[in-house]
């Protein structure tokens, strides 16, 4: 052993036991004015100045900046040192290594791209072991010394990791009100951020506030009463309308009563089939299929639950339907297209089990309905193409306008991605075109609202610029276990000023060297974290322009795993990264059911641990 390591051994026998890295600082709460000085509060130009480092490395603790190297004297540090568990590229010690101390050794005692992001996974790794009061205390360590930090996702758009501390602290210490912390006063504003586009940011105000003890009954603001307000402000009519309040918060209405859209994604496709292969039309497919011929839908009136999982048919397991199972889970709101559609089906399922339809055109994404071809993809400009895909949106309306399960028109599917069209390229021709339809679709139908399917906030700003004809914010959106945060909701109902929709939301039930059960509670946590969030931004709670969310997705989708995989095999290869179990998603894992094997597709249904979640919850 060298002499240097029997030096660190001998010094973690003999210093206080504070160094532990798990036990708190001598401070629960830092109390940074004792140890340093604010400068610039409120300006973009703020800086907390240390001049007493000493005092703050005792009172912060071990692990969290400036005190990264107290942990290297712990003896569980040096443990995992000797046998190698520190060795490694930085980045696995995320979420697929999933031993949380070990990945708190790691990132406090590794030089990491900046500070910030340093300080940010030291937070992640104490969260996710369950030590939230020590997350929370390196979270507001990275909002006092480095605001301006910033992070990459998968698809290199930026992520402002002093925006996200505000939202982590408080949807953690909401989660957590046993803790008796809360963040008051803290905010950062920002200007040109939602062009993907660092170079041009600008920072207009930063204050990180103060952690405050209180009582756990005072962590969470109480809810308030909306009809103790003024509607100052109604968009859509008859059949469903979104109202605002004069306290700013929103609600939507359905048929004159109160709606909160509790959503699903359903698209479950009989395995084997791709639409790669010309074998599968995604929208129609699973609406006709009727494989006995007795006339009744196989998917929604005769599927079956594979209650002990042995992927057969057991004489106690009877046909239910997945209408009734998704009706006895407390959805009441499907999110589907126009493009292939069965009228009579969906009359039948909003007169019997009460389901509404979020009825959507692609407005050109994957070129759908711009006629324009894959590779070249839809041009916003061309003004044929704009012809095409206005005639396209006003046959969908003019078919439906009269069905009652119709709740509200959607336009697109993350058009702003770029996905076979010029949206993520030149935003202006396209946020004008989806308000130009806008219009054209109040004029054709007065009774209902109109939203937009965005993808994230990218070009938040000049949606609220162009589309002051949309009625409301739909946004897809996957930004992890704890929901979207305040800087999502606060940022629409200060930019755009209309209430918000998540038309998609979800996490795949699978992850490497996860176990299925793990991965499922996994999955079921995620959702928990997500639909919490939607819930308490509700009119009335939080921002209060939350009008509910739709779930990606009811049932795996075997061929989602890319052009050239075999659609008969279930795919757990990861497709991209995302803030999902191991950091990746797998595509044909997103299911809330599964299809087991697969042997009994279409009709085998294996329901995961988020549906009995939703089932208790959406019940209330």
């Amino acid at each position: 052993m060298r002499l240097t390591l029997f030096l660190v051994l001998l010094a973690a026998l003999i210093l206080p036991s504070y160094l532990f890295p798990y036990t708190h600082g001598s401070e629960e709460i830092v109390n940074y004015e004792k140890y340093g000085r604010f400068v610039n509060r409120g300006t973009p130009n703020f800086r907390y100045l240390i001049k007493n480092i000493k005092g703050l490395r005792k009172a912060i603790g071990p692990g969290i900046f400036p005190d990264f190297d107290g942990i290297k004297t712990d003896s569980d540090y040096i443990e995992a040192e000797i046998n190698g568990k520190l060795e490694g590229y930085l980045w696995d010690f995320t979420d697929k290594k999933r031993d949380y101390k070990i990945n708190f050794f790691k990132w406090a005692s590794t030089p990491a791209e900046s500070l910030g992001v340093k300080l940010f996974y030291v937070g992640y790794a104490l969260e996710k072991g369950g030590f939230i009061k020590e997350a929370i205390r390196a979270y507001y360590a990275l909002l006092i010394h480095h605001p301006k930090a910033v992070s990459y996702t998968y698809w290199h758009s930026p992520i402002y990791l002093g925006r996200v501390m505000i939202d982590r602290i408080n949807i953690l210490t909401r989660m957590n009100p046993q803790l008796g912390i809360k963040l008051k006063g803290a905010k950062i504003s920002m200007e040109k951020i939602f062009d993907n586009d660092v170079k041009n940011d600008k920072y207009t105000y930063i204050d990180p506030g103060k952690l405050v003890k209180v009582k756990p009954e005072d962590v969470v603001d109480k809810p308030v009463s909306l009809s103790a307000y003024k509607v100052i402000e109604t968009r859509g009519g008859k059949k469903a309308s979104v109202k605002k309040y004069n306290n700013g918060h929103w609600q939507l209405f359905v048929d004159g009563d109160p709606f909160f859209i509790k959503g699903m994604v359903y698209s479950p496709n009989q395995i084997g089939k791709s639409p790669d292969y010309g074998t599968l039309v995604v929208h129609k497919d699973w609406q006709i299929i009727d494989l006995n011929n007795d006339g009744m839908n196989d998917v929604f009136f005769q599927s079956y639950v594979d209650k002990n999982k042995n992927d057969e048919k057991d004489k106690d397991e009877p046909r239910v339907g997945d209408a009734k199972l998704m009706k006895d889970m407390g959805v009441n709101t499907l999110r589907l297209y126009h493009h292939c559609f069965n009228k009579k089906l969906f009359r039948k399922l909003h007169k019997e089990y009460g389901f509404h339809i979020l009825l959507g055109d692609y407005l050109g994404c994957y070129a759908v309905g711009s006629g324009a071809n894959w590779h070249q993809g839809t041009d916003y400009s061309d003004p044929d193409q704009r012809k095409s895909m206005k005639k396209s949106v006003s046959q969908m309306v003019q078919e439906y306008k009269d069905e009652p399960y119709v709740l509200m028109w959607v336009l697109g599917n993350e058009n702003n991605f770029g996905h076979a069209n010029n949206a993520m390229d030149q935003p202006e021709p396209y946020y004008e075109f989806v308000n130009e339809v806008a219009r054209m679709i109040h004029k054709m139908d007065p009774s209902r609202p109109v939203a937009i399917c965005n993808g994230e906030v990218l070009y938040l700003d000049v949606f609220a610029m162009k589309c002051p004809d949309v009625d409301i914010f739909g946004i897809n959106s996957y930004r992890g276990n704890l929901g979207f945060g305040e800087s999502l909701w606060k940022s629409v109902k200060d930019i755009v000023g209309r209430p918000i929709v998540i038309t998609e939301y979800g996490c795949s039930a699978y992850a490497a060297k996860m176990k299925e059960e793990e991965a499922e509670i996994g999955q079921m946590d995620y959702h928990k974290g997500n639909w919490e969030d939607i819930w308490y931004n509700r009119g009335g709670s939080g921002q209060g322009n939350s009008i509910g969310g739709v779930v990606f997705e009811w049932l795996d989708e075997w061929w989602k795993a890319g052009t050239g995989t075999d659609p008969n095999i279930h795919d757990t290869q990861p497709q991209f990264g995302l803030p999902f179990l191991d950091g990746w998603s797998y595509e044909e894992w997103l299911g809330i059911a599964s299809q087991g094997d697969g042997s009994g597709s279409p009709h085998l249904r294996q329901l995961r641990k988020a549906y009995y979640y939703y089932k208790k919850v959406w019940n209330k």
